[in-house]
């Protein structure tokens, strides 16, 4: 089947610039085509620089302010059924020092694996209540990323422990701790789900 595009000129350019902007800017390829924009009019939109390429399928209106989170928002479109995790989820919530080098994503057992040329992804694989859990949606740079609770993270990092470090989920404890809204509750409902209940008690009791 062709799509036929019955605009021309800068009257096309300028709906499918429309567009883009309704939803922040930046849209994968396959939104672009759902909106009724031809293929030729991206790709003419990039070729003359009103659009960026920000990753494999992913464009950007070039004249948009500079993005405050890239790579959240980047993955967030490229994987939206993905939840940011651990690391990264940390480090948003501000419980962690490292700075991760790549992007920890959640994903659904049975989801196929991303294909990013850029940022680097680190994937998790969660099943049930246990990836369903605990996702907060935060409009960063007009994009609504998944990202886990702080308290939903703290318990996926107990179990996860052997793959991220104990002492990374002791330390996001302890910087839990001094944000001073401490849920207790909601960490060990998170943590019966992820069924690390036994484990992050002592932790909670020597650290909370």
């Amino acid at each position: 089947m062709v799509m036929k595009d019955r605009n021309t000129g800068s009257t096309r350019f300028g709906r499918a610039e429309a567009v883009f902007r309704k939803h922040g800017g930046m849209l994968r390829t396959s939104q672009v085509l759902s909106e009724g924009i031809h293929p030729d009019t991206l790709y003419t939109m990039r070729d003359s620089g009103i659009l960026v390429k920000v990753s494999r399928g992913v464009y950007r209106l070039a004249d948009s302010s500079p993005l405050g989170n890239p790579d959240l928002v980047t993955v967030s479109i490229r994987i939206p059924a993905g939840v940011i995790c651990l690391i990264s989820a940390l480090s948003f919530h501000e419980l962690t020092t490292q700075i991760p080098h790549e992007v920890h994503v959640a994903l659904p057992r049975g989801a196929e694996e991303p294909r990013l040329d850029y940022p680097p992804v680190r994937t998790y694989r969660f099943s049930g209540e246990a990836f369903m859990e605990g996702v907060e949606i935060h409009e960063l740079d007009g994009v609504g990323v998944r990202i886990y609770s702080p308290e939903k993270t703290l318990a996926d990092c107990f179990k996860f422990r052997n793959r991220i470090g104990l002492d990374t989920a002791v330390e996001a404890i302890r910087a839990y701790r001094n944000r001073g809204d401490v849920r207790v509750n909601d960490i060990m409902r998170c943590s019966s789900i992820c069924r690390v209940e036994k484990i992050i008690r002592p932790y909670l009791e020597a650290v909370l």
